[in-house]
């Protein structure tokens, strides 16, 4: 069993009066690529800054790779730690490759990995241009650039594909693989859940600065108990045929769409139905079974 990398126990953030996170227990196992999700204010980011010890917890312990955040050894634990932030700022003076040895230095990591990281994250072509030149995909892209110097084994990646597009955001998830690949733990932010639900390990729902859900996305969805759907193509008649042949089921309902049947029926129906619907033969031309999206847990625990 992996060991745990990220821990953090009972961890409260107030600002003021106002309490962004609430008491969060949240366990990260190493080499896992870990999605932590919710809306904005939920308080993804002040977690992060939390976890990297930007800004202090109020109550609670966070460890990251077993050493605490606030310990006397953790400056030795954050050299092995990248983070791209949300909100990317960089001195549009500089060239990509300026950029890139400047972090270099301020990490003390030698200049020779930098060509070699603009070249996996699609910017060697532009290496020696200005980053004022830079489009906002392409200033994503020196960020995370920026975020992989020193081989990090654990990299915090706050809405990592702002302004990507979408062979940007292939080739993201691509190095993202090959990263969990060679060991290195992730954790990352989206509000694009439909670009991560089949991409992490295992993921968090984050609602009020509270952790509301844990857990891969099929058993979050076998926990919420949210209906499936049975989409089916046929002959004519297929509608009473269907309706025939699934009497007696807990199916919550049938729509036409004119060109195809979607059937809305409780998960522990899906394999009766499955059973019955396949007695039709010839008269079904196509089935495809619809798992409820990740967005759909979301709003699901938001309830």
């Amino acid at each position: 069993m992996a060991s745990t990398i990220v821990e953090a126990r009972g961890v409260t953030k107030d600002f003021g009066s106002i309490q962004a996170v609430k008491g969060v227990d949240l366990s990260i196992a190493a080499g896992e690529l870990f999605g932590l999700i919710g809306h904005n204010g939920a308080g993804k980011s002040t977690l992060f800054k939390m976890m990297l010890g930007l800004i202090p917890v109020t109550r609670g312990e966070i460890r990251l790779d077993g050493e605490s955040v606030t310990g006397p050894r953790f400056r030795d634990t954050r050299r092995k730690i990248g983070y791209l932030p949300e909100n990317v700022v960089l001195y549009d003076n500089l060239t990509g490759i300026e950029t890139l040895y400047f972090f270099a230095d301020l990490k003390a990591v030698p200049r020779g990995q930098c060509a070699a990281l603009l070249e996996k994250v699609g910017l060697a072509h532009a290496a020696g241009r200005r980053v004022r030149e830079y489009s906002k995909g392409m200033r994503q892209r020196l960020g995370f650039a920026q975020a992989l110097l020193g081989k990090p084994r654990l990299l915090f990646l706050d809405e990592p594909t702002t302004g990507l597009d979408p062979a940007a955001i292939r080739d993201f998830y691509r190095i993202l693989r090959e990263l969990r690949d060679e060991g290195v733990t992730m954790v990352l932010t989206s509000h694009i859940l439909a670009e991560i639900q089949e991409r992490v390990d295992r993921l968090a729902i984050m609602e009020g600065g509270t952790i509301r859900a844990t857990g891969t996305v099929q058993s979050l969805r076998e926990a919420m108990n949210l209906p499936l759907t049975l989409e089916i193509a046929g002959g004519a008649g297929l509608r009473e045929q269907v309706a025939r042949v699934l009497e007696g089921l807990a199916i919550e309902g049938i729509d036409d769409s004119g060109h195809s049947l979607h059937i809305r029926l409780p998960r522990e129906a899906k394999m009766p139905a499955l059973a019955r619907l396949a007695t039709l033969g010839e008269t079904l031309r196509d089935l495809h079974v619809r798992e409820p999206s990740l967005e759909d847990v979301f709003f699901g625990y938001r309830t």
